[in-house]
């Protein structure tokens, strides 16, 4: 054989091998459907970014990112394995795993470390504190997760419930009635009513915020949770989806402006302005909060788990004992430490 046709055939096998590798390495991707907990919103950048620039499939994941109607929607979903993980609220995650104690769904990773729950009202009804909302009408869904935590709320208030009018309104009516000034205050999540109330034109100076997270509540938020059977079948996925995400979130909070033009992608009938500033106030209020700061993202303080399990027993009744962190909540999938931690500039 001549020299030249050996190098001839050691070039297509080395070609023929590439592709072999390449075939290899698509077919071990690991397939994650993933669920939000609400429409396609400026926070939906945080798990958005990273699909769009690659980390997921850069761990070996082939990831699809989905809406999804409520917490609720998203929990049920990763419990039934329709999708391998998702975002919700870890407090209705708390409160599904206590009446369904067998349902394989957990938490780990926490992404709101703070909840965005508020009570939204006008100065112009003359509430400026907890206490001004004796005498006023509240506008609530009924099955409002802000309105879920109002006992609470009201108790380290020292709020009398008998003196607030408690009006039941749909969703869709909730800012819309406060606008009109046929409610004085409505609860909702705050980066959702407050950008609303700004792009249905009520004067900024005349919203009131009050972050239940600032009045003594003492909750966690959002979390990202994943289907138990599939995370002991596949911890590196799991593992590999985290890492993947954290490196995204970094370059959100890092950069939002750019983060929030990945949803406008996904969805260019959004206002920029106002998806900036939605995501602006998740980052500020509830991802980068003094705790983490202190800690590193993701994590769960088990202290402070203890009092907000104590605070839910105020509006929410434990079918058995209280459960413990490690009932809600598994860090053995969290990125080191060392990785998690603000590195300030």
């Amino acid at each position: 054989m001549t020299s030249a046709r050996r190098a001839g055939r050691l070039a297509w096998a080395a070609v023929a091998l590439a592709a072999l590798l390449a075939t290899g390495a698509r077919a071990e991707q690991t397939a994650i459907r993933f669920t939000l907990d609400r429409a396609i919103e400026g926070p939906a950048a945080l798990f958005l970014l990273p699909l769009d620039r690659g980390y997921y499939k850069a761990e070996d994941l082939n990831v699809a990112v989905d809406p999804a109607a409520s917490s609720l929607e998203a929990i049920k979903r990763v419990a039934s394995g329709s999708h391998e993980m998702g975002f919700a609220d870890l407090n209705l995650l708390i409160k599904y795993r206590d009446a369904n104690p067998e349902a394989p769904v957990k938490a780990v990773f926490m992404v709101y470390n703070r909840p965005a729950y508020a009570v939204i009202a006008r100065k112009s009804r003359r509430i400026a504190t907890p206490k001004d909302l004796e005498g006023k009408k509240l506008g609530a869904p009924a099955d409002d997760l802000a309105y879920a935590q109002w006992p609470i709320f009201a108790k380290v208030n020292g709020i009398d419930p008998a003196k607030v009018t408690v009006e039941n309104i749909g969703p869709p009516l909730r800012e819309p009635m406060l606008a009109a000034g046929q409610v004085d205050a409505i609860t909702g999540i705050a980066f959702s009513s407050f950008i609303n109330l700004d792009d249905k034109g009520v004067p900024l100076d005349d919203i009131v915020v009050m972050l239940m997270a600032d009045y003594g509540v003492d909750l966690y938020g959002n979390a990202i949770i994943v289907n138990t059977r599939f995370a002991d079948a596949h911890p590196q996925a799991v593992r590999g989806f985290l890492r993947a995400f954290l490196k995204g979130l970094k370059q959100t909070v890092a950069s939002p402006a750019a983060a929030v033009s990945v949803v406008l992608k996904q969805n260019d009938a959004l206002k920029k302005d106002l998806e900036l500033k939605r995501l602006q106030m998740v980052i500020h209020d509830d991802i980068v909060t003094p705790e983490v700061r202190a800690n590193g993202y993701g994590g769960i303080d088990r202290g402070r788990f203890a009092r907000a399990i104590d605070q839910l027993a105020l509006a929410y009744k434990f079918t058995a004992a209280k459960p413990k962190l490690d009932d809600i909540f598994d860090d053995a999938f969290l990125p080191p430490a060392a990785d998690r931690k603000i590195r300030e500039n």
